[in-house]
């Protein structure tokens, strides 16, 4: 199935396109290599929906969900370069930071937010990535998540 129908089936709406928030761009493309920018937890505003660290100000669920839309972020990103979802043939690589607690262990289970979703879009084959998840101790403007990722297109 076809990752802008699947999109449509799971009655998912992207985001406003995310800008870049200092001198950067927010992908660049190498070959069949497309390498998105850190991308964090922006609404429809353009503002975080939410800020804090993670086992401090925030739980894991809130942290999966702040995961998850910066998928969404991630994908209207993908599209607005592309031209369409469908010409990602694989998620190569995934960087998941969370800005966390000294003492928060649960890193992984924040960044599912992103992985759960970009499975549930692109399929298992397409979808499901390498991938770190790491604790940081600050992240911009307080953000409770970054993700960066690279994508095989066509």
């Amino acid at each position: 199935m076809s990752a802008e129908n699947r999109l449509n089936e799971l009655n998912l709406s992207l985001p406003p396109l995310p800008r870049p928030m200092a001198n950067y761009v927010s992908a660049v493309r190498t070959g069949s290599l497309l390498y998105l920018a850190g991308h964090g937890p922006l609404g429809d505003d353009g503002k975080p929906i939410s800020r804090g660290k993670l086992g401090r100000d925030l739980t894991v669920e809130d942290g999966y969900q702040a995961a998850r839309q910066t998928a969404l972020n991630a994908l209207v990103t993908l599209r607005a370069e592309l031209g369409s979802l469908d010409r990602v043939r694989r998620i190569v690589k995934v960087l998941g930071m969370v800005n966390a607690d000294p003492d928060f262990q649960k890193t992984p289970q924040v960044i599912n937010g992103f992985s759960d979703l970009m499975v549930e879009v692109f399929g298992e084959s397409v979808g499901k990535h390498a991938r770190s998840a790491v604790g940081m101790a600050t992240l911009p403007n307080g953000i409770p998540v970054e993700i960066e990722a690279i994508f095989e297109v066509e």
